[in-house]
């Protein structure tokens, strides 16, 4: 193994959280959530947090099929959680827009996520919080370099 190999411990770690903040997420939605899938959720909260920002928008930055993406949007609206209109840029697509009931979902939700970032980062300084931040914002652009 060279100096700058891993044994895999970094991502292992990472994988954790990701699966601790799932089953922390999960829990809230089954108690709060309204029926809300995973995907349904991350979706609100993509519009909640994108103003006036299309399904190609929430695709493109998902990184998920168009189709499954259509399929989210189309069952949050019919459950009144989104609303569309047209695009004025581009009639073809709409611009979505976050509902009433919407909002007070997606509030309901930020607040568990709140909650589980505050306990994560318990007896971090704002320094470790900064510096934790910008390591992350590094590894992120890393992994979406070709």
């Amino acid at each position: 193994m060279t100096a700058s190999s891993s044994d895999g411990a970094l991502l292992d770690r990472m994988h954790s959280l990701m699966h601790e903040l799932k089953h922390h997420m999960h829990e809230a939605m089954s108690a709060e959530g309204d029926g809300l899938g995973m995907m349904e959720a991350r979706c609100l909260h993509y519009f909640a947090h994108h103003r006036d920002a299309t399904q190609s928008d929430l695709v493109q930055h998902s990184g998920r099929d168009k189709a499954q993406i259509a399929r989210i949007v189309k069952s949050l609206t019919e459950r009144g959680l989104l609303l569309g209109r047209p695009n004025p840029a581009d009639r073809r697509s709409q611009v979505m827009s976050v509902s009433a009931n919407g909002e007070a979902l997606q509030r309901k939700m930020a607040g568990h996520r709140a909650a589980f970032e505050e306990r994560l980062m318990k007896g971090f300084s704002r320094a470790e919080r900064d510096t934790l931040n910008a390591l992350m914002e590094r590894l992120q652009v890393n992994a979406r370099r070709d």
